[in-house]
């Protein structure tokens, strides 16, 4: 981390007004300061919400919600959701798969009101896949709400289009997603006006408030908002030292933390390592792919190049299999990621078409596809941290899933040991007679073979 000089400072007065109780600890393991003042020893049944119409939603949006199959809120969005649409401002940790984007997105949808011409609401994310995919759930949430339009910017397309979109009163966002880099292009040149921005949220904040050039687009565009609105800031992995940057651009924020690591984890995952030469890789691959009935996986490795050069070997091999990663040509990573083209590498994966992903770690944080549950780290990632929401991407929202990671050398091994000394999981040698398939697979009919 830089040093903090850089970050907004607030005068005596508004440094005051910011000071919040310390959060104090809640049944799952995390914390949460506003609700310690009505709740002793604070739990989530002292919500009483038990579905989403307790949260007196919109109509239309207990429609959408229906639609989508939603029927109980997860823990954090009971917590989050009846605080965040009253306007409070947010800093929530939560495992992933929890539906932490459904928070803002149901809870900006509750509180928009679209003005001609104007954006009310703002979400920021590091990377252009989390972005559109987050314009697609507001899409999915909003479907009875017209009114109400929403559009994604990011860097790497003409930024002419953008303009014109934002020029056009009738094409207008009321709701803007997108990455700091172009966003903060629209607004210092002046084409993207955010006087009347009344929410400010933040996804994956840590990953955006870590990295230095990321933070200042993040401070600079935060800079041209209005000094009263709602923050909201969501991620897996919140450190204690990004904490405090993170309240910085916050008013006495809701704080929901998992302090006790060993919660991050998903419950319905199962966890297994397999050790083994780095030229023995291809072959145990491919006799998991072969052996292990799942509905779909997503295979995790270092590089774009690996990516490519394996995704090509599946192929070769007669596996569905797609790679999706940052070395892709940004003409056809734009179409990957368009809901609305059908040959999209995104789309043939997210609807079952494909059912292999071979990723970089573009796909380790956010992306939300909810029949992958087998993750594969083909190569290791470096930190327990990327281990962390690389795993996330299966089991996800209470489901089964299965994490198998290649151990090929002493820095693997090492990785291994911090990952599982954090937290405090059992990182087991996978079976040699394999693993039973409704372990990790909520409906084995769907795990048919290809």
């Amino acid at each position: 981390m830089s040093t903090e000089e850089d970050l907004i400072a607030y005068s005596d007065e508004e440094v005051d007004t910011q000071s919040t109780p310390a959060p104090v600890q809640v049944e799952d393991g995390t914390k949460d300061s506003k609700l310690a003042s009505s709740e002793k020893k604070g739990s989530y049944v002292g919500i009483h919400s038990t579905g989403f119409r307790d949260f007196l939603l919109k109509p239309e949006l207990l429609r959408a919600i229906v639609d989508c199959g939603f029927e109980h809120p997860s823990e954090v969005q009971q917590v989050c959701i009846p605080q965040a649409i009253l306007g409070t401002d947010a800093l929530c940790q939560a495992k992933s798969g929890l539906g932490k984007t459904a928070v803002f997105v149901l809870s900006t949808l509750q509180q928009v009101d679209p003005v001609v011409g104007e954006t009310s609401v703002l979400v920021m994310c590091h990377t252009r896949e989390l972005a559109y995919q987050i314009r697609e759930e507001y899409f999915r949430f909003s479907r009875y709400i017209p009114d109400v339009r929403v559009a994604v910017f990011f860097g790497g397309t003409p930024i002419k289009d953008d303009i014109a979109t934002l020029r056009n009163k009738e094409k207008h966002p009321h709701i803007v997603v997108g990455t700091p880099g172009r966003l903060n292009a629209l607004v210092r040149d002046k084409h993207l006006w955010l006087g009347g921005v009344k929410v400010f949220v933040l996804d994956e904040c840590d990953k955006m408030l870590e990295q230095i050039d990321m933070r200042r687009d993040v401070q600079e565009i935060f800079r041209a908002t209005p000094p009263q609105k709602q923050v909201m800031m969501f991620s897996a992995t919140l450190s204690p030292e990004i904490r405090p940057i993170c309240k910085k651009f916050m008013q006495s924020p809701l704080e929901i933390y998992v302090d006790d690591e060993t919660k991050l984890t998903l419950h319905g995952l199962q966890q297994y390592y397999i050790k083994l030469e780095e030229h023995e890789k291809n072959r145990k691959l491919n006799e998991l792919l072969d052996s292990l009935e799942f509905n779909q996986v997503i295979i995790f490795v270092r590089s774009t190049d690996r990516a490519t050069k394996l995704n090509q070997l599946l192929v070769e091999c007669n596996f569905p299999s797609i790679a999706v990663h940052s070395g892709v040509s940004q003409e056809e990573r734009q179409v990957i990621f368009s809901y609305v083209k059908l040959i999209a590498r995104y789309r043939q994966f997210k609807e079952f078409n494909k059912r292999i992903c071979v990723a970089t770690d573009v796909f380790g944080r956010g992306i939300d596809i909810e029949r992958i549950n087998l993750a594969i780290n083909y190569d290791l990632p470096a930190d327990a941290d990327s281990y962390l929401h690389r795993v996330g991407r299966a089991g996800r929202f209470g489901t089964k899933g299965l994490s198998i990671s290649f151990v090929t050398s002493k820095e693997d091994a090492e990785v291994l040991d911090k990952i599982s000394q954090r937290f405090e999981v059992s990182l087991d040698p996978f079976p040699e007679g394999g693993v039973d398939a409704s372990r990790f697979v909520m409906n084995v009919e769907f795990a048919n073979f290809y």
